[in-house]
């Protein structure tokens, strides 16, 4: 078995606290949803969690933490499909 390099457990120390955040969100949402009735599709959250778990799998696998294609598309998208979610969810709060 080998040692984690340094570049792998950075790139798991970014994904445990971005997943702890994006769990507490959508425990959030899952409250609202429960309580005000309207649909919130907290759902919906799991699949840039998905996203971002890809991309850390990816740099791990490579022993790389930026430059690879396929992660940064991974992040680049994770990232765009939250902030969407997080701006449909605020405007649902308010």
């Amino acid at each position: 078995m080998n040692a984690l390099t340094i570049t792998q457990m950075l790139a798991l120390y970014t994904w445990f606290p971005l997943a702890a955040l994006l769990m507490f969100l959508f425990l959030i949402t899952r409250f609202y949803e429960r309580f005000s009735g309207k649909r919130m599709y907290f759902r919906a959250l799991l699949l840039p969690m998905i996203l971002f778990a890809a991309a850390t799998v990816r740099y791990i696998s490579i022993d790389q933490f930026m430059g690879d294609v396929a992660a940064d598309l991974f992040w680049i998208s994770g990232g765009v499909l939250l902030t969407l979610h997080c701006a449909w969810i605020y405007r649902q709060m308010r």
